[in-house]
């Protein structure tokens, strides 16, 4: 096993941990621009190029996919640095991960090629009546076998933030104890620890690992979906007060075409979704993710980071891709002064 070989990571001064109160936010540095690191898996995604199924089509397409990635994808794109800790095959599809990740600015020092097992695999198959059906291929993947050396990996580079989900704690043994290291070591270091459960009904259940995790979590990024399992409820005000008596310093829930809630003083505040058109709701989350955690480190308050975050997850929505309808460099840039006015 070998580290990809790319630059070693760029050392950052020591953060300080982010206050414990919803509305607190840290502006960006300039001498020590803020960093955020995802742990995860990225795969390669396979998906019918000509309108047929899986099992007639003559043409497929391939990208590279994962809701880490995705997450770190746009908080780069809302101008915070990113980087992507992972293991990845020797073969041309960790090539293409690794590539894909460049591409979209995130950085891979932290990605590991792993010499003994295979980057993980899937394809996505879209029925007459538009459900989408996913085939997973990553039983025994490089990533399946990350642990908690991968976790004191995550934070070498000395990121502000630390992401995590709950489809990386469902990959198996090892890297559920990667997640709960890594939550364990971001709170000793100071080191703000967000969380997007990500509970998948494909996957083993995780929900009970992940509300051991809460009293460490200082920006839990949610589904509506999600809220039921591990809160018992899924009513929005009794959501963030259960979440504030379990530790968690700040929530945002996301709801898809009914927008989000947000976090104030006054307890949860409603946002409707910006989408007006929608194509392929894939990613959306994570996209919504990454702006809303990119906007928080630039000093934007909640309403500001949810209205990013919304903005993000419209243009994905409209597009196939799960980062293609990402906004555009100057685009972006428009969309995080306009939240960065919303908080001034």
């Amino acid at each position: 096993m070998s580290a990809h070989a790319f630059p070693p990571p760029v050392e950052s001064a020591a953060q300080e941990p982010f206050p414990h109160s919803a509305t607190a936010s840290r502006a960006v540095d300039p001498a020590s621009p803020p960093l955020v690191v995802g742990l995860g898996e990225a795969m390669v995604l396979f998906q019918p190029a000509d309108g047929r199924s899986l099992a007639e089509c003559g043409i497929a397409s391939v990208h590279v996919a994962g809701a880490e990635l995705n997450l770190l994808a746009a908080v780069r794109r809302a101008g915070v640095r990113a980087a992507f800790c992972s293991r990845v095959g020797a073969d041309p599809f960790g090539e293409r991960v690794l590539a894909a990740a460049a591409e979209l600015g995130v950085e891979t020092q932290l990605v590991v090629v792993d010499e003994r097992y295979p980057t993980g695999l899937f394809a996505k198959d879209v029925r007459e009546d538009g459900v989408r059906r996913v085939h997973y291929y990553r039983a025994g993947s490089a990533a399946s076998q990350m642990g908690e050396d991968d976790a004191g990996r995550a934070l070498s580079g000395g990121p502000s933030l630390v992401a995590v989900s709950g489809i990386t704690a469902a990959l198996g043994d090892g890297p559920r104890r990667a997640v709960v290291r890594l939550a364990e070591l971001a709170r000793e270091r100071g080191v703000a620890l967000a969380m997007d459960p990500n509970l998948r009904p494909g996957l083993p259940p995780v929900a009970n690992v992940l509300r051991k995790l809460l009293p460490l979590t200082r920006f839990l990024v949610l589904g509506l979906d999600e809220a039921q399992p591990l809160f018992g409820t899924d009513a929005p005000d009794e959501v963030f007060r259960r979440a504030g008596e379990a530790g968690v310093g700040e929530v945002v829930l996301k709801a898809g075409a009914d927008g989000c809630w947000y976090d104030t003083p006054s307890g949860p505040r409603h946002l409707a979704s910006a989408a007006v058109r929608v194509v392929d709701p894939v990613g959306a989350g994570d996209a919504f993710a990454g702006a809303y955690l990119a906007a928080r480190l630039r000093g934007i308050g909640p309403r500001g980071a949810a209205r990013l975050g919304t903005a993000f997850a419209a243009g994905v929505v409209a597009a196939p891709g799960d980062t293609d309808g990402l906004p555009a460099e100057q685009e972006a840039g428009r969309l995080v002064d306009a939240a960065q006015q919303m908080s001034s």
